[in-house]
């Protein structure tokens, strides 16, 4: 895809970020099957199904601008789940696991919320303020995403990994 424009930008960020939800879909399965803390197996798999609202929205927006919704491979979050799938098979005790489940799953999350910010201004500056407010709804839920995740890292679980070290 050539690049001319902010509207060719547009859309292939936003290809970029629905190609990224579909793999996260694909990887949060394993990451709740991994972690040991009930809480965090739980909000794996809340954050599982906003995740297929998060690709039903972006297929809301391939319409407003007439595109059939198609991903476009992203290195980025290719390697991020990649990097977690290696850090993982090395570690042993839950509670570790756990710890490192957190730190991978809040690098996704921070991922997906400069792909979503850097999206909603764009569409704003391209009068797409149906797409802008689609898309807003979903940053609003990677942000509290991120939040539940560092609550339950700090309430616990990473307390729960340095007592480990004997």
């Amino acid at each position: 895809m050539s690049i001319q424009n902010l509207d060719d930008l547009f859309l292939h960020t936003l290809k970029d970020i629905y190609f990224a939800e579909k793999q996260i879909i694909k990887a949060l399965p394993t990451m709740a099957e991994k972690a040991a803390a009930p809480e965090l197996s739980a909000a794996f798999d809340a954050h599982l199904s906003e995740t297929e609202l998060h690709v039903d929205r972006l297929e809301q927006v391939f319409e407003l601008i007439g595109e059939q919704p198609q991903g476009e491979a992203c290195p980025a979050i290719e390697a991020i789940i990649q990097e977690s799938e290696e850090l993982t098979s090395e570690i042993e005790d839950e509670n570790t696991m756990d710890a490192a489940l957190i730190a991978a799953a809040q690098a996704v999350e921070h991922y997906e919320i400069t792909r979503y910010g850097t999206l909603i201004s764009w569409a704003g500056e391209l009068g797409l303020d149906d797409a802008a407010e689609i898309l807003r709804e979903t940053l609003d839920e990677e942000e509290e995403a991120d939040r539940k995740l560092s609550v339950l890292g700090e309430s616990r679980i990473n307390a729960s990994a340095m007592n480990e070290v004997e």
